[in-house]
Formats: C-alpha cells, structure tokens, sequence
C-alpha cells in the first residue's frame, strides 16, 4: 500500500482538557518559538491563555497515528462578542463599519500550527473544518488580526505597502486601526513596491487569505507584547467567486 501520509481528524474543543490543549500548542508557537507574552500567559503550566478564550470555540485538528493536537483556531460569533461587550480585535481596530453592517460576522484567531505539521496539509483540515462552521452559521463576513514576526515596520515596509496598496478593503468592510495606535502601512510608493520580495516576506496564512479574496483594513497595529506587526484581515463571503468558493470548501 503507498504511504497516502498523515491523516486528521478537527473537531470544536469540548471539555477543559481540549482548550488546555489547544493553550499549551498555542504557547509552543506564540512565546516558545515567536517571544510573544502577555498578561495571562502560564509559564509554569506552558499555557497561552487570555480572558477572551472562555467566549471563543476552539477548533482543533488531531494527527490520527498520534492523538496530538497539532493545529487550531478559534472562532468568535458575532451574537456572542455581543454578549461580551466586543471582538478580541477591537482593542487594535475600530470595526464599527463591520458591526454596523448588519451582516453575519465571525472572529478568527490564534491560528497556528505545529512546526512539523507546517507546508502540508494540516492546515487544509483545519480550512476545510473552519469552512463548515462557517456554512453551519451562515457567516457573511470573516476578519481577524494576523501578524508578521518582529515589530520594525521599516523591515516590513515591502509587503506592508503593498497590502495597503493592491488589497485594502473597500469603503463598507475597511476597518481602521485605532487612532492611538495607528500604524501607516503606506511606507512605498506604489512605483516603488517590489511584489515578489514583497510577497516573501507575506505569511503564509495572510497569502491564504488574499488568495480567497480576503481585504486588509487601513493601518497595521504594532503588538510589542507579541513581538508582531498585526493587519486585520476581511473576508466577504459573498464576493468569492466559483474558483475560490472551491478551494475555501476543499473541493
């Protein structure tokens, strides 16, 4: 029989133990490999945890041969970031132009991924299964901050620029960093921008996103708690076209 590879298995987290371990993936990731922190953060336990993950669902994607989780995401609808009193994403954008659409909205976030796991198709599972909550719940709109390692936006300024400049979201989706924290992401002139070194240097996830049609709001937030340069990333579902509806249901 050929080697067909690893298979997975994604599921929403449904006890303690789940979401504990979706934190200790999380804190492996976020602040073993990238340096980020944060008020919440266990160090002794190996957790990454912040008030916000009892309100999300948690998806995770298991390797079957292992039992490990090795990717997740987690996922906050709109009805219950109302209960709440806000979006994760709202302490580094203004999204009223989103929460005032009248629109099905869905938070994504903390996506990560085993670093062996990464470049296959681990993260297609995780899609696949994102796709069906989304189709479950009639989500009309998905948007969440995603980040580049490091906080020197001169370093970024290639590929901040030309997110701003060949992806910014239209007037009824574009979310605007906060005042007090905006970071221009117009750093080249359009003349100026180098497209391939600029994509190099885009993550992986963000090129998925733009891939499937996604936008990036106005101003990019610099998270030195996290060590990144965070943009908000807005994906209408209605705009999608048959190609991208395809690959996003794993067709």
């Amino acid at each position: 029989m050929p080697d067909t590879g690893p298979s997975f298995t994604v599921k929403l987290a449904e006890t303690e133990a789940d979401l504990q371990a979706a934190q200790r993936l999380r804190y492996d990731v976020f602040v073993r490999e990238l340096g980020g922190g944060g008020e919440m953060v266990d160090h002794d336990a190996g957790l990454e945890k912040d008030r916000f993950d009892p309100y999300f669902d948690h998806m995770l994607a298991y390797d079957d041969q292992t039992g490990e989780i090795i990717g997740v995401y987690r996922m906050l609808p709109g009805e219950r970031a109302a209960e709440l009193g806000q979006f994760y994403s709202e302490d580094e954008y203004d999204l009223t132009v989103l929460k005032n659409s009248g629109r099905k909205l869905l938070e994504l976030g903390r996506s990560c991924l085993h670093p062996d796991y990464r470049g296959g198709t681990a993260m297609y599972h995780l899609w696949n299964g994102l796709a069906a909550y989304v189709a479950e719940r009639d989500i009309e709109v998905l948007f969440g901050v995603a980040s580049f390692h490091g906080t020197d936006v001169t370093t970024l300024a290639q590929p901040l620029s030309m997110l701003h400049h060949n992806h910014l979201a239209p007037p009824e989706l574009r979310v605007r960093a906060q005042p007090d924290v905006f970071q221009s992401m117009d750093l080249v002139k359009p003349e100026a921008l180098d497209r391939r070194t600029a994509m190099v240097q885009v993550p992986a996830l963000i090129k998925a996103y733009l891939r499937l049609g996604g936008f990036v709001g106005e101003g990019a937030f610099i998270d030195y708690t996290f060590n990144t340069t965070d943009v908000c990333l807005i994906l209408d579902t209605t705009r999608m076209n048959e190609r991208q509806r395809r690959i996003y249901g794993g067709a």
